[in-house]
């Protein structure tokens, strides 16, 4: 394959190495010269606001899908997480990329070594959900913008919640101070993942993105949204999901381990 790949994305730094990792394995698997089309979504306009008052999942993909949808782009790249549950209407996720680390970590303390009353910084109610089942002293504050704004944002007496993937993805996993477990937290469905959508009418596109595909990657991420589905469930909600394949059979079924919260609980 020959010729130009268009690849949306956010501007945030995340989104961007992101994309560009895809595109430099895009470029050496089919030999297509590749682009990138810097799209601002609601979610990065809207940085004072709480997500879950914003409108949830999809306010980090809804203006990405359309570049893609009006021929801006041939296809976009997305954090997994933060892609809603159910497809979009003439869009395709046609690769589900390998899973970097699906684990929330803390940064500034330990788990541990949080005082009794510490204040730990999140924007996520799942992630408030289940650290106040481990640590009903907590206070919590509301937390938003890239990864650089909020490691500039840790509470002198505490910590901030993230997903060790976006640290990983720039080379900032050595500020993690700890990671939760499954038992400690369940993650957001399809968290560590990045997820590619091109047009379902695009068969060169999608022969492209089939390159990328990693099946027990897919088979998990699947099973999480699917569960997400059953709900009806958002970034509103405190839900996490996580699938693994059993390692004796790596391409039977995947086990899955749901957290619900209750809504207005946090």
């Amino acid at each position: 394959m020959t010729g130009l790949l268009r690849i949306a994305t956010r501007g945030s730094q995340q989104a961007l190495r992101q994309a560009e990792t895809a595109g430099a394995l895009l470029a050496e698997g089919t030999g297509a010269k590749v682009e990138f089309v810097i799209v601002q979504t609601t979610g990065d306009q809207r940085q004072d606001v709480p997500l879950h008052q914003i409108g949830g999942q999809g306010v980090f993909v809804k203006e990405v899908q359309r570049a893609v949808l009006d021929g801006r782009a041939d296809l976009a790249a997305h954090s997994a997480k933060d892609l809603p549950s159910t497809a979009a209407d003439g869009l395709d996720i046609a690769a589900f990329c390998e899973r970097r680390s699906p684990w929330d970590v803390l940064v500034g303390r330990s788990l541990v070594d949080l005082p009794n009353g510490a204040t730990v910084a999140t924007g996520s109610v799942r992630r408030r959900a289940q650290l106040t089942l481990l640590r009903p002293d907590l206070r919590f504050v509301e937390l938003r913008g890239n990864i650089q704004t909020r490691l500039s944002r840790i509470p002198d007496d505490g910590a901030i919640v993230m997903a060790e993937a976006a640290l990983q993805i720039l080379g900032l996993d050595h500020r993690v101070a700890s990671r939760f477990t499954l038992d400690e937290m369940v993650p957001q469905a399809g968290q560590g993942c990045v997820a590619l959508e091109c047009r379902v009418d695009d068969e060169r596109t999608r022969a492209a993105l089939a390159l990328l595909d990693h099946p027990p990657t897919r088979r998990c991420v699947e099973a999480e949204r699917a569960f997400l589905a059953t709900l009806g469930s958002g970034c509103s909600l405190p839900i996490g999901a996580y699938a693994e394949p059993d390692p004796a059979v790596p391409d039977g079924p995947v086990s899955l381990r749901t957290f619900v919260g209750v809504e207005g609980a946090v």
